[in-house]
């Protein structure tokens, strides 16, 4: 038998080698590998490393010759050629042409692409006789192609004033008013309408949790209808006052408007501005004119047309108030005790 390669670690080897022989995460192969390495260092024989390791000669032999010649790297595997491909390179390519074009135009009637949807399509066109969708999702992912996510975009500014209106709008959020600071007895108000919520009434009534014991809600429940919710976010105390309909519309929105003014501070109140989108509760001059005619401390300003983000009301809840100081109304569920709001 020819004699063994003799191995000689340096420090920084040997370091790394026994990290490697101790590590809980990297391959068992390497870790088995790098242990060939030490024992060989320590002067043992191939036949001893097997012992030892409960490995066969020829396995010690290997890898402690692999180490010998191309030091830690050597004791990866070599690259392997594999079966050969199935499909050709210009069958994957048409695969991730058509990954990159709509349904539409391949007469397809889908929104966007899935990966059995290509599958199919790929040999309906005669691209290939059968490919799996694994396949397809293999080829497209060497691409980062992922037809089936997407971005929805939109024209945000559509508003030939947009600079003007967005403006009121953010200096009321600073209480500021034409250049003028807002007094103490002046507010800012910003509401919004939520439609098509999902009033839901469990069947039985749930349990409140207990020792040991989780408080436990049935999965039945019964369709109470669609509501509207409609909410005023007063801007910097941050309350919500809200109110349930059963749709929106002129006269619900006004009856928020009568609702909110109708209490302290607002109704005693020198200025209260509304900011509002473009809804069609509360659109243009003639809402403007309504509300100064009803409540005159009133004065409501529109968001820009398209820009309704700059609502703070949009991101309000009632569960706003509870976080409040200030007193603010409870929204008027359906009359059950086991009503559960939620939205569609």
């Amino acid at each position: 038998m020819p004699a063994a390669v003799v191995i000689e670690l340096t420090a920084a080897q040997r370091s790394r080698i026994k990290k490697l022989a101790r590590s809980q995460k990297a391959p068992h192969q390497l870790v088995v590998r790098a242990n060939i390495v030490l024992l060989a260092a320590g002067g043992l024989s191939n036949a001893a490393i097997a012992s030892r390791l409960n490995v066969k000669d020829d396995t010690a032999r290997k890898w402690r010759g692999r180490f010998a010649a191309d030091g830690i790297d050597g004791l990866k595997d070599l690259p392997r050629p594999g079966r050969p491909p199935r499909f050709s390179a210009l069958q994957r390519a048409q695969v991730k042409a058509l990954a990159c074009s709509l349904p539409a135009t391949s007469g397809v009637p889908l929104s966007r692409w899935s990966c059995p949807d290509l599958a199919a399509e790929v040999a309906s066109a005669g691209i290939a006789g059968t490919m799996s969708a694994s396949t397809v999702r293999r080829i497209l992912a060497k691409d980062a192609i992922e037809p089936w996510q997407y971005r929805s975009w939109g024209i945000s500014v559509r508003d030939p004033h947009f600079a003007a209106k967005a403006a009121r709008v953010l200096d009321l959020y600073q209480r500021r008013w034409e250049g003028q600071r807002l007094g103490a007895d002046e507010y800012v108000i910003s509401s919004d309408e939520k439609t098509s919520i999902q009033a839901r009434c469990r069947c039985h009534p749930t349990p409140p949790p207990g020792r040991v014991r989780q408080m436990r809600v049935e999965h039945d429940y019964r369709r109470g209808g669609a509501l509207a919710y409609l909410a005023a976010y007063d801007v910097h105390p941050g309350t919500v006052i809200g109110r349930c309909a059963p749709s929106t519309g002129i006269e619900q929105f006004e009856a928020l408007v009568d609702h909110v003014m109708s209490q302290q501070p607002y109704a005693s109140a020198k200025r209260v501005f509304w900011v509002v989108d473009n809804g069609s509760s509360h659109r243009g001059q003639a809402a403007i004119d309504r509300m100064a005619a009803r409540w005159p401390n009133c004065v409501m300003v529109h968001t820009p047309v398209h820009a309704s983000w700059l609502n703070q009301s949009r991101s309000s809840s009632p569960s706003c108030s509870a976080r409040s100081s200030r007193p603010t109304t409870s929204p008027t569920w359906p009359k059950s005790s086991n009503a559960i709001p939620t939205a569609a």
